[in-house]
């Protein structure tokens, strides 16, 4: 193994399924296009199904006539389908990455970007209606990578997608990108797997309990039941809280906030008792995010797609990560963020011992921590054009 260094909203608008959906997408135009197709019925991993799925999904490009120019980008817990910008004018998440020119170059490959089974941008989760018209809520099957992973595969089915040429994400958009290629290494040419390793560990799944019971535990969430109430959003918002908190460096934060109060706040200033005090600004940059995410996301996804995370272990039921992987047909790309501390460097190095043959793990020099693999990923470009992206 060869370490190489230094190399939002939500927005689903529905369109009827084309009865011949490969013709559908060859003749799109090249800006994106959102759609959901229904996938049929879906029985998933640990119990329970659903009796009509669909899928939303983002385009850019076009298919070609071989359909051979595919690729599959997988977004993060809380990302939706928008990931470069094209329709709208709203950025894309991965803007460096993908559009003309970009490293995924949407003049060349027929870019998808689906949002998951469970999510809450377009696709059928928690918040959808059962066939009697009520939201599933608490009745909503668990969910793991790999059942993610076998919906999409339905969804490329229906596509005429019978191989991707890449699929790509960071985080849990890396696991589930890992997945495809342990689960249908024939459909898939090459894996990019960025700021994640082959299995969540203790310390990965502890930090999500922490997040799930902030949710579990508000009065307003009601056991998963609260559509048409009111919603769990202080137990949502302290679960982004913990969650951002590890997808930010020390250094990071310390540089931008150190120990100062935010604006005229004393935090000293405790007059009426300890509740009434001021704010430092890391407390303010906190309460900020987890404010933007109880506007866009529902709390119910939120639960679904951190237990998918936490279910995360290519090698589960294939005799450990090395055998799940020693006979894998996709070319590997990984790649690390040098200052993550909730996906270690060393777990991709790992991930990279356990592929065949010598596989590099390129490093993302980001002093933001986690969230570089979204910021920074315009720095894997050259090497992404050199070894995945060569039509």
């Amino acid at each position: 193994m060869t370490v190489v260094d230094r190399i939002a909203t939500p927005h689903i608008a529905t369109a009827p399924a084309s009865d011949s959906p490969t013709d559908a997408v060859r003749t799109q135009p090249r800006d994106s296009v959102v759609r959901t197709l229904g996938i049929g019925a879906l029985e998933f991993e640990a119990g329970g199904a659903l009796p009509d799925v669909e899928l939303a999904f983002e385009t850019w490009g076009s298919l070609n006539a071989d359909a051979s120019n595919a690729v599959l980008i997988q977004h993060a817990l809380t990302g939706s389908t928008h990931v470069a910008q094209g329709h709208t004018d709203e950025p894309g998440w991965w803007d460096a990455l993908v559009g003309p020119g970009k490293p995924v170059d949407t003049e060349k490959y027929f870019v998808v970007a689906a949002n998951m089974v469970g999510g809450c941008y377009g696709s059928t989760g928690p918040a959808s209606p059962d066939p009697e018209g009520r939201p599933w809520g608490s009745r909503f099957p668990f969910v793991t990578i790999r059942d993610s992973v076998r919906a999409e595969a339905r969804l490329a089915d229906r596509l005429g997608i019978r191989r991707w040429h890449a699929v790509v994400g960071g985080s849990m958009g890396g696991a589930r990108a890992l997945e495809w290629g342990a689960t249908f290494p024939e459909r898939v040419k090459h894996c990019v797997v960025v700021a994640i390793g082959a299995y969540s560990t203790a310390e990965q799944i502890a930090l999500a309990q922490a997040q799930i019971l902030a949710i579990r535990q508000d009065p307003n969430f009601r056991d998963g039941d609260y559509y048409g109430e009111a919603t769990p959003d202080a137990g949502l918002g302290l679960a982004r809280r913990i969650a951002h908190i590890s997808y930010r460096s020390e250094t990071e934060l310390g540089y931008r906030f150190g120990r100062r109060g935010q604006a005229a706040e004393d935090p000293f200033d405790a007059r009426e008792g300890v509740a009434s005090r001021g704010r430092y600004q890391v407390e303010s940059y906190l309460d900020h995010q987890a404010e933007k995410l109880v506007r866009r996301f529902d709390a119910n996804s939120y639960l679904i797609l951190t237990e998918a995370l936490m279910s995360h272990d290519v090698g589960r039921g294939r005799g450990g990560v090395v055998r799940a992987l020693s006979s894998t047909a996709p070319e590997f790309f990984l790649a690390a963020v040098d200052s993550d501390r909730l996906y270690f460097p060393e777990q991709s190095e790992e991930l990279a011992e356990a592929l065949p043959g010598k596989v590099p793990v390129y490093r993302i020099d980001a002093e933001i921590g986690h969230d570089g693999f979204l910021t920074e990923i315009g720095q894997l470009g050259p090497e992404l054009r050199r070894h995945v992206f060569t039509l």
